[in-house]
């Protein structure tokens, strides 16, 4: 077969020790991860600006790289366009296929959990979201992945069986090559051999089917081991502490990409992406966690290689564009924050949002005209990197969304049977819950303010999209969530929505007193919502006190 028959052709060998399940199941993630053409437009329509204008311009290869996407399934909070979903992701990645001849997903770093152990309160529920993310990762024909502490943390069983539905080669140079932590994988790409390895820090030893040895050495050989089966570009996925995976890249030096990922991942808040660097003649790249960016990583294979048969990639794409890039999006994310919460507020001057708004119009011109930019393509192999945002604005993946969906069912379905039961803590002698209604009857200039407001319909929000019996949403839609004398997931009738008492504290004892006025809260801070549930990465940048006049009016602060 000439190199010009074999454009576009995606073939498999297995090393040496693969069993036959593994490299039947690598190649139709190959031969699904090509899927059909592109128009070059995303879901919702719009041009795809990684879209090249001649079939001549396209990718041999196009990587989407992911690092900690930790059970990432969707963002939850309210701020506008917020950053993450696997739908969002999923919608990019098949609106652009087109752009590239093979377009493939790779990631590093835990994949399925948020936590290394759930608690027992919520292990189902998160069990079941880590069932609906490697559902997801099949149907996107995930490729590879080098996973991390949090994977293995419900066990053995759980990790074999979720690797298994999700049908992602699960790589480390330093395990066992055994199960469903195999050691590495090669590809054809165009004619060109891929090979595609990880390493996992020794640390993560537990769970995963046998020992890791010491990642140095391990990851030497295999990488050498897919030199001599003919790969002529080498992808490692390392999931150790940084310092320790670029050290690797000054012990091996022919290691071409790097993708970098936390041994283990714990809690909700979002990490910002690093800048790609390049040690030696390494690309590194890492990502922000939970699905907020993904990296594409454009692979064009021209000759001559080195003599010993390696590719060697130039930058093509400009790593410091990619930089300043970095720092303009945070500028514009920043920006957004701030004038979606000084939209409604009082107190921001007129002349002042609209200089910010402008000042936005500015940083969002000069990120296209640096995305625009199209330097001089070198002359012998190289690669392309761009960072994209994770956003509503990149559209919803139909298959994605109806596996999320299913999620969302499932969980409030046997979390209303399970939790029916579970009454909030006893509130004694100090002041318990009594509900909008009950405040009232003394208080209708501030219940009728308080209907006109969000606050007022934040728990519908949650039964439209099926998640009021969601552990992960439902406390910042009640009132007295879990405290002594108010709500659970289930044990809301009176207590659903941002009430009064959620900023005014419970308020039994002020309505048998209500001339005293040390048993409520008159006048509360503005920042005590911050803490409770306007914080990252619910809602980014919130200003509590410009927020605050959105909910006041006449006879309630007003």
């Amino acid at each position: 077969m000439s190199r010009e028959d074999r454009k576009g052709f995606v073939s498999e060998k297995p090393l040496l020790g693969m069993s036959g399940w593994t490299a039947c199941l690598a190649l139709s993630v190959a031969l699904g991860a090509m899927g059909a053409c592109s128009t070059g437009t995303t879901s919702n329509g719009a041009p795809s600006s990684a879209t090249p204008a001649t079939a001549e311009a396209k990718p041999a290869l196009r990587l989407y790289l992911l690092s900690n996407v930790a059970g990432a399934l969707e963002p939850c909070g309210c701020s506008k366009d917020q950053l993450g979903g696997a739908s969002h992701f999923a919608s990019l990645f098949e609106s652009e296929k087109g752009a590239a001849q093979t377009s493939l997903i790779i990631g590093a770093g835990p994949l399925f959990f948020q936590d290394p152990k759930s608690t027992p309160k919520k292990a189902t529920q998160d069990l079941w979201k880590a069932e609906a993310l490697a559902k997801g990762a099949a149907k996107l024909g995930v490729l590879a992945w080098t996973p991390g502490a949090n994977d293995f943390g419900a066990g053995d069983a759980v990790f074999k069986q979720l690797a298994e539905s999700s049908k992602v080669s699960f790589l480390a140079a330093n395990g066992p090559g055994t199960g469903p932590l195999q050691k590495s994988r090669i590809l054809e790409v165009d004619g060109v051999k891929v090979g595609f390895t990880g390493v996992l820090d020794p640390k993560v030893a537990s769970s995963t089917g046998g020992p890791l040895s010491a990642p140095v050495e391990a990851l030497r050989s295999e990488v050498q081991a897919l030199r001599t089966q003919g790969a002529r570009v080498v992808v490692v996925m390392a999931v150790l502490p940084r310092g320790e995976a670029l050290r690797l890249t000054d012990e091996i030096k022919d290691i071409d990409v790097m993708l970098l990922g936390k041994p283990s991942e714990k809690g909700e808040a979002n990490d910002a992406p690093r800048a790609p660097v390049i040690t030696g003649s390494t690309l590194v790249v890492e990502l922000s966690n939970h699905l907020q960016t993904t990296a594409r990583l454009d692979l064009h294979f021209k000759e001559p290689a080195d003599s010993s048969g390696r590719i060697v990639l130039a930058d093509g794409g400009g790593l410091a564009r990619a930089e300043q890039l970095l720092g303009i999006n945070q500028q514009i994310r920043d920006l957004e924050a701030r004038i979606n919460g000084w939209e409604k507020s009082t107190v921001v001057r007129a002349d002042d949002l609209s200089a910010r708004r402008k000042d936005l119009e500015r940083l969002r011109t000069e990120r296209a005209t640096l995305e625009g930019q199209t330097p001089e393509a070198p002359s012998g192999s190289f690669f392309q990197y761009s960072l994209v945002e994770v956003r509503e604005k990149l559209g919803k993946e139909p298959g994605l969304e109806e596996v999320a969906l299913g999620y969302y069912k499932r969980v409030n379905d046997h979390n209303r049977e399970a939790f029916k039961g579970v009454m909030p803590p006893e509130a004694g002698d100090g002041a318990s819950y009594l509900g909008v209604e009950a405040c009232s009857s003394c208080h209708a200039e501030e219940r009728a303010v308080w209907d006109k407001t969000s606050h007022a319909k934040a728990y519908a929000t949650l039964e439209k999209k099926f998640v009021e019996f969601n552990l992960d949403c439902v406390a910042c839609h009640v009132t007295g969530y879990e405290k002594p004398g108010g709500s659970t997931v289930t044990f809301v009738d009176s207590l659903k929505n941002v009430q009064c008492e959620t900023c005014h504290g419970p308020g039994s004892l002020h309505a048998k007193e209500p001339k005293n006025k040390a048993l409520i809260q008159t006048k509360p801070d503005p920042k005590s919502c911050v803490s409770e549930c306007h914080h990252p990465p619910h809602v980014e940048a919130f200003d509590a006190t410009a927020k605050m006049t959105s909910i006041l009016g006449p006879g309630h602060g007003l």
